[in-house]
């Protein structure tokens, strides 16, 4: 049973909410009726108790914009039971009541920037979705507007593996309050502007140790053949069984796009000065690591930050900080 909040709305307004079940139906002829029903008491009743709670002269305007995004969402598969990922089920459950406050002021954008971010985190490989939503939830008594809310979600992305977020989740962090912005890193104790320039100056800030990356496809991995990579400022593009990728790694996770044949022929093969290979043991600096792959047949690549290490023996790419 949905909650009473919820339900006095829905009857205040039966005649309204079923014509717009109505015409979504029009609109999505396969749309199950059965799973909108679960979606709007396990997602929706939530957050309508939430606003019911915060701002009550809100919870119709609310109510009603969040069952017409229901309609949209369940009507695409995006929600719902039978949701391909219930990450989207979970972020209106669990993370939308927490913005309370703001649902009530603008409840298009706030559930549309929430359920965009949650369809893309869920799509990307190896981010982790888990982590954003506790990040959210945890700086979400400090945001106060849509473009705060924006900037976090960013942020927090890229903190939760989502790589490419780099350049635009740093742009997005100033646009905060210092507090916030350090809130959202998890460092409630520094100076903004000191680990704003730590951050963009070194991409591996806070993880000394690097991370391996890919495995075999047949095995439900990234590359067919052993891959073998050339670097550029931004990544390094990598081949595999005649296909072509752009891998963007930091601290926090690592990404594959696609890129093309003549983007790795365009790349450089190579190791700075600082790096040296003894066998199967590569020197980087003052750092000596020892790695668990034949020697003889081992490939460098470098960027400015990035050390990446391949073989004929392996489907992984590991990388390596320079500094």
């Amino acid at each position: 049973m949905i909650s009473p909040a919820f339900a006095s709305v829905l009857a205040s307004g039966r005649a309204q909410f079923n014509g717009r079940a109505a015409e979504a139906r029009r609109r999505f002829p396969a749309l199950d009726m059965a799973a909108f029903g679960a979606f709007l008491h396990d997602g929706v009743d939530p957050l309508v108790l939430a606003v019911a709670a915060a701002a009550p002269e809100r919870v119709g305007g609310v109510t009603l914009a969040a069952y017409d995004m229901a309609l949209e969402l369940v009507g695409h598969g995006l929600a719902g039971p039978a949701a391909k990922n219930p990450f989207l089920n979970t972020v209106w459950r669990e993370l939308a009541p927490l913005f309370a406050p703001l649902l009530a002021t603008a409840p298009v954008d706030v559930l549309g920037m929430l359920s965009n971010a949650a369809i893309h985190i869920a799509s990307v490989a190896g981010a982790r979705p888990a982590q954003w939503q506790a990040g959210m939830a945890a700086v979400a008594p400090q945001v106060g507007s849509v473009a705060q809310l924006r900037a976090v979600g960013q942020v927090l992305a890229w903190r939760a593996g989502v790589a490419h977020f780099r350049q635009g989740a740093l742009a997005a962090a100033d646009t905060l309050p210092p507090a916030l912005a350090l809130a959202a890193f998890d460092e409630p104790g520094a100076q903004w502007p000191q680990v704003h320039a730590q951050l963009l100056d070194y991409p591996w800030r806070g993880n000394a140790e690097g991370r391996e990356f890919g495995s075999f496809s047949g095995l439900g991995g990234d590359f067919g053949t052993p891959p073998q990579v050339r670097a550029t400022n931004d990544g390094f593009i990598v081949r595999s069984a005649e296909r072509h990728y752009l891998l963007v790694a930091d601290a926090y996770g690592a990404v594959l796009h696609s890129a093309t044949a003549q983007e790795y022929e365009q790349a450089t093969t190579g190791m700075p000065s600082s790096v040296r290979l003894d066998g199967a043991t590569v020197h980087v600096g003052a750092r000596s690591i020892a790695l668990d792959l034949p020697a003889g047949d081992i490939a460098i690549a470098a960027n400015a930050h990035t050390l990446a290490i391949t073989s004929p023996w392996t489907h992984a790419i590991r990388l390596l900080p320079l500094a």
